[in-house]
């Protein structure tokens, strides 16, 4: 009886197994070429589901058979629906290409053209993709920037509210010497007058990141030494969809992220805010607020003809606010004080705070007169005012009046006044000297890109033709409040005269065009390509005893530049997961208004090779800068002066290397149902003057021959390991950041001209509830490790300590 039983039931078990199917396939980027992992696969109102692999490849199992709707998803690209049939005893191949959601965009508005592009770009370039950057849902563009080779990074406040980027061996300071732009949109509050960009755009709302190199990159001007970013903004949704994310972690942060949008057949719409928020991890003297408070709204609007109209058009507007406070400062630490207790912050900062407003708004319109010709054009206005009231200098009992640099540089120099910062009563009632950084800026202009391709016999031609009519202006308008100190509190004495201090007014008209032609026959792709500019740039120093800009003491300076900027870059596919590249352009920043500043000139070459295979794929590259004159900058953020005026700094070389492999560990088991991709990132780059010199920058003083660059590490090195599942993700990164010389020097660097050489480690989690709802978590600096980031502006800086968030994620 028992033989019998096992029988009945064996076979029933075979029959129910034979009349199940399954469904597998391999998932490509719409090239053909490139595999994906980590697509999510599922069939609709069913539990069946997995993701690809390191190899792109998927399998679901004992499937019923039937008719299903099957859903390919993955963040970052178009969602395909199909229907699916299956069949008793059968496997289905069902294979697709995947498109990116941005791949669409014009030329103007990106760069790349997402991961698909970035194999057709002859040079150096990175893409950031939305997947990358949900994993650790960082809000600081330091830290989403650490997987990116060639990046060079002075961390500041421990948040990225105002980051110090350079690339290649440009020069950190405010990130003036890169250009930066939000859908193809230059975004620093005056890009030619005044580039200190103590505007950024918000990394936490963007759906990705470009990063250009090489001579590509001379579309993206006027900066063209290092290379451009350029933030994509949320784009409006193909269907009705959203997404809402909440967390709060430590130090009383705060963070809401959400938009909602849809496209309809002739028209799109698309709402968005990003909220963050922190009580700081410093601890002020006396207690207070040392955190922030960030808020962006943000929001786009589409007009278009039919899709299937003969020439399709389009005009999407773009309008947002981003406004800012936070109770920063640039006053640091000193050795001592900084060795006792990393995060005190002295009770001469307590007023300080910087607020802030920025405005932008765009109208594009786009035209596809052929398949072969198109033109995009963008009309755009950003407006950015702030006032950062800072301490800036102090007043000891005989009078004598220091600045808070010097100070604490050298604070048993002046002990009246390091007693007065820390908070010690004040013998007179003009101690303190608090700054009103009051500045306001405006950039507009009208850019307009031709594209047009054609075939001749074997050759491709694609020529791009670019025109932009471009205004900025920065209005400086500052004064100086004084106060007492008393038993730890600062007393406001006298309110100082706006317009007393700082008054002046820069403005730029720059035209800029240029000229790109690929041509590519068989394996082998030339990309000449020329930028010219032409600048006239205008400074009114109205001088701090008239106010009311009357003009009785004004100075004004004038400057017009006239440049062209040439590059080419090659590229050969050796086959088509196998390629190199070479390159070689001109360097190019504008100078300041005054007519004996000459402008930043570089010649700059690369070459590198790429790879990329199934769950392999890296790049490599070599590049050299040569300086003629390297253009410095008198920051008050770089420990300057404050003037923002330039100087010729000279010859300088830069070289390095920069590499990125990415390789899935678990790509060789195809059923397993995980990825574990491992990402190793490294750059070397290295920096030397060429001749000696005397600056103006204080943070500079005496130059020598062969000196090498400050604030620039010679080694970075990251680490990225992930383990996806189609139900959870968990993800570790650790960065390692070399010491940093902060003053110009050369041989064994002085303790107390360096900043820490660190490794850092984050990692975050992300649980899967329902395929629309998750849960997540990170932690960032997991062993809390104490380092300085920077001995400027003013004194000793921290980095971020550990921190920690949790929060939920929701899309529909």
């Amino acid at each position: 009886m028992k033989h019998i039983f096992l029988a009945i039931f064996s076979s029933t078990l075979l029959s129910t197994f034979a009349q199940n199917g399954s469904i597998e396939g391999t998932i490509t980027q719409s090239d053909s070429n490139t595999i994906i992992s980590g697509v999510n696969i599922y069939l609709e109102k069913t539990n069946f589901g997995g993701v690809t692999n390191g190899n792109g490849y998927y399998k679901m199992e004992n499937i019923p058979s039937g008719t299903y709707i099957l859903i390919i998803s993955n963040m970052g690209y178009n969602t395909i629906i199909r229907e699916v049939t299956v069949q008793s005893n059968q496997a289905l191949r069902a294979d697709f290409s995947i498109v990116e959601a941005i791949s669409m965009l014009s030329e103007v508005v990106i760069m790349t053209k997402g991961n698909t592009g970035l194999r057709d770009i002859p040079g150096s370039a990175q893409y950031i993709s939305p997947k990358e950057i949900q994993k650790f849902s960082y809000t600081d563009i330091n830290r989403t920037l650490r997987a990116v080779p060639g990046v060079n990074i002075q961390e500041e406040d421990g948040f990225g509210l105002r980051p110090n980027i350079g690339l290649r061996g440009t020069g950190v300071e405010r990130s003036s010497k890169i250009t930066i732009m939000e859908d193809g949109v230059l975004m620093a509050p005056a890009p030619y007058s005044d580039p200190a960009a103590y505007y950024f755009p918000t990394i936490g709302r963007m759906q990705g990141v470009e990063i250009l190199k090489g001579s590509s990159q001379i579309k993206y001007g006027p900066y063209t030494t290092g290379g451009a970013i350029n933030f994509i903004s949320t784009q409006i949704p193909n269907e009705f969809s959203g997404r809402f994310n909440l967390s709060a972690g430590s130090f009383g942060s705060r963070n809401l992220h959400a938009f909602v949008g849809n496209s309809h057949k002739n028209i799109g719409y698309m709402v968005e805010t990003f909220q963050y928020s922190s009580d700081g991890f410093k601890k002020l003297d006396g207690g207070g607020n040392t955190g922030f408070d960030k808020k962006d709204y943000l929001a786009k609007f589409r007009i278009n003809t039919n899709p299937e109209a003969k020439n399709y058009q389009s005009v999407t507007f773009k309008i947002g606010q981003t406004v800012e406070a936070s109770n920063e400062t640039y006053l640091g630490l000193t050795q001592l004080d900084f060795n006792s207790n990393s995060f005190r912050r002295y009770s001469a900062s307590q007023a300080d705070l910087m607020k802030t407003q920025q405005s932008q708004f765009s109208a594009t319109h786009f035209i596809q007169i052929s398949k072969a010709f198109n033109i995009t054009t963008i009309a755009y206005r950003n407006n950015f005012k702030r006032n950062w009231y800072k301490l800036d200098s102090v007043r000891d009992s005989t009078g004598i009046k220091t600045s808070i640099s010097a100070l604490l540089e050298n604070p048993s120099g002046f002990n009246d006044a390091y007693d007065i910062v820390t908070g010690l009563t004040s013998t007179n009632s003009n101690a303190l000297f608090v700054r009103a950084n009051n500045r306001a800026y405006y950039a507009q202009g009208l850019q307009t890109v031709l594209g047009f391709n054609f075939q001749s016999n074997t050759i491709a031609h694609d020529i791009s033709i670019g025109i932009r009519y471009h205004q900025d202006e920065a209005d400086r308008f500052q004064w100086d409040d004084e106060y007492a100190m008393k038993d730890g509190v600062m007393q406001l004495t006298k309110s100082g005269t706006p317009g007393t201090e700082s008054n002046r007014l820069k403005s730029s008209a720059a035209m800029a065009t240029y000229l790109q032609y690929r041509i590519t026959y068989k394996n082998l792709t030339v990309i000449p390509g020329i930028r010219h500019e032409n600048i006239l740039l205008n400074e009114k120093d109205y001088g701090k005893t008239d106010p009311e800009r009357t003009g009785i003491s004004l100075k004004e300076s004038n400057n017009q530049i006239d440049v062209f900027i040439p590059g080419i870059g090659l590229d050969y596919q050796f086959s088509k997961y196998l390629s190199s590249f070479a390159g070689v352009h001109k360097g190019f920043s504008p100078p300041g208004p005054k007519d004996e500043t000459q402008h930043e000139e570089s010649i700059n070459f690369e070459t590198g090779v790429r790879y990329a295979k199934n769950a392999l794929s890296g790049q490599a590259v070599i590049f050299y800068n040569a300086y003629s004159n390297l253009l410095g900058a008198d920051l008050a953020a770089s420990g300057g002066g404050g003037s923002g005026d330039l100087f010729n700094a000279g010859e300088v070389q830069t070289k390095g290397l920069e590499f990125q492999v990415t390789y899935d560990l678990l790509s060789t088991r195809k059923q397993i149902g995980l990825n574990m991709p491992l990402t190793i990132v490294y750059t070397y780059t290295n920096s030397v003057f060429q001749n000696s010199f005397i600056s103006t920058f204080e943070d500079w003083g005496t130059v020598t021959e062969g000196d090498q660059f400050p604030y620039l590490a010679n080694n970075q090195f990251a680490v990225l390991l992930g383990l996806e599942h189609k139900n959870f993700n968990i993800n570790i990164s650790g960065r390692y950041m070399d010491e940093m010389r902060t003053t110009p020097g050369q041989g064994e660097i002085q303790a107390n001209e360096k900043t820490d050489a660190y490794f850092v480690i984050d990692a975050s989690a992300n649980y899967i509830m329902y395929k629309n709802i998750s849960l997540f978590t990170s932690v960032t600096n997991i062993t809390d490790k104490v380092y300085i980031v920077a001995r400027r502006p003013a004194g000793l800086r921290p980095g971020m300590p550990r921190a920690f968030i949790v929060g939920l994620k929701a899309t529909f």
